[in-house]
């Protein structure tokens, strides 16, 4: 007994943890994070309730809680009323004590009162998941001691650290620090890794900072969300369905007018708009001006790069003199930069009506096919073509 029921290996009791971690893990990008918290897909009540089942054994957490903490985070996000923000905080106190961040938020009334609408408040919720919440990791560690024996103890204290560790610390704190961004979203989101396994495709935070309510959190081909894998194949069960997925951009090649159809489909594409244009526009000029640049303004090139495609709300005072410097002795880079500003402002003016928006694209791209600049030619060109109509086929 001192084994417990089962006696497997040490590989086969790694396997083990990393499963029941894996389970954990998806229990929170599915039911708590895309559920519960932005309604991107709705589960079979049978699921729901397995993966609610799931986290209170192993993490104690309270759907009311995560999810009204989560929604703060989202409509607060790098304010000083953000939970867990190391823009705020640092980065240093949300990696080793994130957890403890999380704990406190979970305290204020407010927060849950203001943000926790529509979670579960079923008899089990009232008596004995939320008043009860460590009987359940208690009842996990008596689990894992009856089937493994002592290093049962070894394999729970595994599962407590796990989402403290890479949930707490390492998706709200890295997730806004380090790695790539796809989309030019007004907070400090990143995606840690193009590969979102590890931590269910939380990863790719930055996709899902940019489509808070998408079910999937992959955008480009080379990038893989374990947590999309797990909610198709309960889709294909009939155990989901999902409400909403980043959109695709239609684009009609004969199209080469501006109308209010374009319109709309920028408003709803702007997103990947901006990305485009940093592709196609900021990135082959930058390249461009900086061969051109003599040695005493390689260094600023180099610095300022990304300057030139952050959102203004992210850029320091320090960097915004840096901008000015670069923008004040490269006329190109300047144009370029005043174009892509001009163009978020046409979708960001919302005392404006339609009309006056679409005349304000029209202008904008007259404009832009007036700059002398190629690139920004091409790409005032490519928006006619944006539509919201689907293609009827021949």
């Amino acid at each position: 007994m001192w084994n417990g029921f089962f006696s497997p290996s040490a590989w086969q009791l790694v396997l083990i943890t990393l499963v029941l971690t894996h389970v954990t893990i998806v229990s929170v990008t599915i039911y708590l994070h895309r559920h519960s918290a932005h309604r991107a897909l709705d589960l079979h009540p049978a699921v729901a309730h397995f993966f609610r089942f799931w986290l209170w054994l192993t993490t104690a957490t309270v759907t009311k809680e995560w999810t009204a903490i989560h929604r703060k985070h989202h409509a607060r996000c790098e304010t000083p009323e953000d939970p867990h923000s190391p823009v705020y905080h640092g980065i240093g106190k949300v990696l080793r004590e994130g957890a403890e961040l999380y704990r406190e938020e979970a305290k204020n009334q407010d927060t849950l009162e203001r943000y926790g609408a529509g979670t579960p408040d079923d008899w089990l919720e009232r008596k004995l998941y939320t008043p009860h919440t460590y009987v359940g990791i208690y009842l996990m560690l008596a689990i894992n001691i009856a089937c493994f024996g002592a290093i049962g103890i070894t394999v729970w204290a595994v599962q407590m650290m796990w989402i403290p560790v890479f949930a707490a610390g390492v998706i709200n704190g890295l997730g806004h620090y380090w790695g790539y961004r796809n989309f030019e979203s007004k907070d400090a989101s990143r995606n840690i890794s193009p590969i979102g396994i590890l931590i269910g495709g939380e990863e790719l935070h930055n996709n899902h900072h940019t489509y808070p309510n998408s079910a999937k959190l992959s955008v480009r081909r080379f990038e893989f969300d374990v947590g999309w894998f797990w909610i198709r194949v309960l889709e294909t069960l009939r155990l989901a369905k999902v409400n909403k997925v980043p959109p695709r951009p239609v684009l009609a090649a004969d199209k080469q007018t501006l109308d209010l159809d374009t319109l709309r489909a920028l408003i709803t594409h702007r997103f990947q708009i901006m990305a485009r244009y940093r592709k196609e526009v900021i990135t082959p000029v930058f390249r461009e001006e900086k061969q051109r640049a003599c040695d005493a303004t390689h260094d600023l090139f180099i610095r300022a790069r990304k300057l030139l495609h952050r959102d203004d709300t992210l850029i320091t005072d320090r960097h915004r003199a840096r901008l000015d410097r670069l923008t004040a002795e490269n006329e190109t880079l300047a144009t370029i930069y005043q174009y892509r500003l001009r163009l978020q402002e046409i979708w960001s003016r919302t005392s404006r009506n339609s009309a006056e928006m679409l005349e304000a694209l029209k202008q904008w791209c007259h404009e832009a096919e007036e700059s002398g600049i190629r690139a920004l030619q091409e790409f005032a060109a490519k928006l006619k073509a944006y539509t919201v109509t689907q293609p009827t086929l021949a």
